[in-house]
């Protein structure tokens, strides 16, 4: 067992999988044993005939076919030895002094099965990135515009207590992950790690951000239009297996429905105010209210993988 495993999970992001790897170099504190590995997500852009040819010490596991973050993450941490395991994705780059800053913080809290780093535009500035777990209570606050305030948890300079955190940049007590089953491959992309925090809460386990930890989530906002629909509704699919899972009927019927009239309003302000669309925050009401129905991200996968089956 080593002290540390990097967990890192691309799919045809070669050149910032890249420059993740080099962070992870240039940044790793000193006299922590640790590992590197990388879960290629069956990219066809050459990445990991570029990780193998990059120098870097690295153990990659090539998939043949498409899977969803949720089960690669814990694909990842099943092969991994470490007593912790830091998840990145292929886009995020740790700042200098993060690694450290999230071993510490899980050193001093043991009850502690996460620390969260706070994340950057690729710009270099802070964004959300933990919040409440959600339910009714922080569907109503959404819903009357104070989510910046009282949702949202990726504030101040103190490590903290928090609901969930965005799993870009993550530290994980191995042993935690272990006992509550992994993360739920049930959630393609997604809400995965705000399942993952609710179960190991339940657990007694608590959730940190730690705002001394930081790195870059580089901003990989697509202008395709049918890519970001497929991101909206894996984003509502998501949202609705975790309210399943753990609200009630009537709680989760609740939510959605604040949930629509804060989309609804948005686009209603959209129509009035500059470099905003409408119809984005239309496709997300419409989600909100039923997020069974459109193409996700799992669907663009399963036919990326049936073209792969017939050598396509």
């Amino acid at each position: 067992m080593v002290d540390l495993s990097y967990c890192v999970v691309n799919t045809n992001r070669r050149d910032l999988l890249l420059a993740c790897l080099a962070a992870i170099e240039r940044t790793h504190p000193p006299g922590v044993e640790h590992e590197v590995l990388v879960l290629d997500n069956a990219s066809d852009d050459g990445s990991v005939e570029a990780v193998r040819a990059s120098g870097h010490e690295v153990r990659v596991i090539a998939l043949n076919r498409r899977a969803g973050k949720a089960a690669n993450d814990s694909t990842l941490m099943r092969e991994a030895r470490g007593r912790f395991c830091l998840l990145l994705n292929e886009d995020s780059e740790l700042c200098e002094g993060a690694t450290g800053a999230l071993l510490g913080a899980l050193a001093a809290e043991p009850c502690a099965a996460v620390a969260a780093a706070q994340l950057l535009t690729t710009e270099g500035e802070p964004k959300a990135c933990a919040w409440r777990l959600p339910g009714v209570g922080t569907a109503a606050l959404t819903a009357l515009f104070l989510h910046r305030r009282l949702v949202v948890e990726s504030t101040g300079a103190r490590t903290r207590s928090v609901g969930w955190a965005q799993s870009s940049a993550m530290l994980v007590r191995s042993e935690a992950a272990e006992a509550v089953g992994w993360l739920d491959p049930g959630f393609f992309v997604y809400s995965d790690e705000t399942d993952f925090a609710k179960r190991l809460r339940d657990a007694g386990w608590e959730v940190l951000f730690v705002p001394g930890a930081r790195a870059v989530h580089h901003d990989q906002l697509s202008t395709d239009l049918r890519s970001e629909r497929r991101r909206i509704v894996e984003f509502h699919r998501g949202r609705d297996r975790y309210l399943r899972k753990h609200v009630s009927p009537a709680e989760r019927l609740t939510v959605r429905v604040l949930g629509a009239w804060f989309y609804l309003a948005l686009a209603l302000a959209a129509n009035v105010l500059p470099d905003r669309d409408a119809r984005r925050y239309l496709l997300h009401m419409r989600q909100e209210l039923r997020p069974w129905s459109g193409e996700g991200i799992r669907e663009a996968a399963e036919r990326h993988n049936q073209q792969l089956d017939s050598g396509g």
